[in-house]
């Protein structure tokens, strides 16, 4: 069916449901959304998963993170043993969490110094991101996109100023906590990497300021893109891979829900330079695919109301 005809017939079919026309509001606009990616009218519900991309970051070592290095692999222990936030929530709403080694107990480079990566390293990232999505859809018809990495709001931070010029001091945050002093620490760090890095180039920027995670995930959003695979963004740092995935392809973003907008001051900024406008803002910054989790049960939620409902013609 083409996708105008049928764009119409679900339209059609919500209109048909025993509600006042357009009184779910949004919920309407997700359940639409989600049926024209599956190419369906009436789609099964959806196999759900939620891909934790885990890393460390070089940077740490300047300072910029409330908690040690350390904290990341005793996280990823943590996922494994089902303790996490992110386990609770995936539980509740029956999401599969699948665990990606990115580079835990390997950093970046520090890139307050020198470059986080090389560009084949960056190169080989947004390879194995795009060779997960296409495994992800043997196994999900809905995917969330989480992470976990100390210090990684760094780089997003980084990044966001990279592609947008925004001063460090409006993309930097207090990550795991940090003070105000620890900010300003935060933002100093960020601008010399700034100006060490001045590639604007959306590969160099990668290379130069992001993280192992952050490279995986952009790439995984790509291929979710050119497959059909709608994929859920959490928060800051997983904001910061779809920047990088639609400055690498300007398409990159059709199958991504964007889940909320997270308590890090630069994230409202990175929705922007994106496009999206989230449906949740609950102060969250978590991370760990926490609000993804919540918006995939949103989209389900949406689905079942579409699908279960009795229509007019039933009664």
């Amino acid at each position: 069916m083409e996708a105008v005809s049928l764009s119409a017939a679900i339209l059609e079919r919500l209109d048909s449901l025993t509600k006042p026309l357009g009184s779910l509001g949004d919920l309407e606009k997700l359940a639409h959304r989600y049926c024209l990616l599956t190419g369906q009218i009436t789609p099964p519900l959806p196999r759900k998963g939620m891909y934790l991309f885990c890393a460390d970051h070089g940077v740490v070592a300047e300072g910029v993170s409330a908690y040690p290095a350390s904290v990341t692999a005793a996280m990823v222990k943590n996922f494994e043993r089902g303790g996490a936030a992110i386990n609770v929530l995936c539980r509740q709403f029956q999401i599969e969490p699948v665990i990606i080694d990115c580079g835990v107990g390997h950093p970046t480079a520090n890139f307050a110094l020198e470059p986080a990566m090389t560009i084949a390293k960056a190169e080989a990232l947004l390879k194995r991101g795009r060779m997960l999505a296409h495994n992800a859809q043997q196994r999900f018809d809905l995917v969330g996109l989480g992470e976990m990495g100390i210090g990684n709001t760094t780089p997003a931070a980084a990044i966001l100023s990279a592609f947008t010029g925004l001063p460090p001091i409006q993309t930097v945050g207090a990550g795991t906590g940090l003070d105000a002093a620890g900010i300003a620490h935060k933002a100093t760090v960020v601008g010399r990497a700034l100006a060490l890095h001045p590639s604007r180039e959306p590969l160099h920027i990668l290379a130069n300021l992001g993280g192992f995670e952050i490279g995986t995930m952009a790439g995984f959003i790509i291929a979710a893109s050119e497959i059909g695979l709608p994929v859920v963004v959490d928060g800051f740092i997983s904001s910061a891979a779809a920047l990088v995935a639609v400055k690498l392809n300007p398409e990159a973003l059709e199958t991504a829900f964007f889940s909320h907008r997270s308590a890090e001051p630069g994230h409202h900024a990175m929705l922007q330079a994106v496009g999206a406008t989230p449906p949740l803002d609950l102060r969250l910054r978590l991370g760990e695919g926490s609000g993804a989790a919540l918006m995939i049960n949103l989209i389900e939620t949406s689905l079942r109301i579409y699908l279960e409902m009795a229509t007019f013609a039933d009664l």
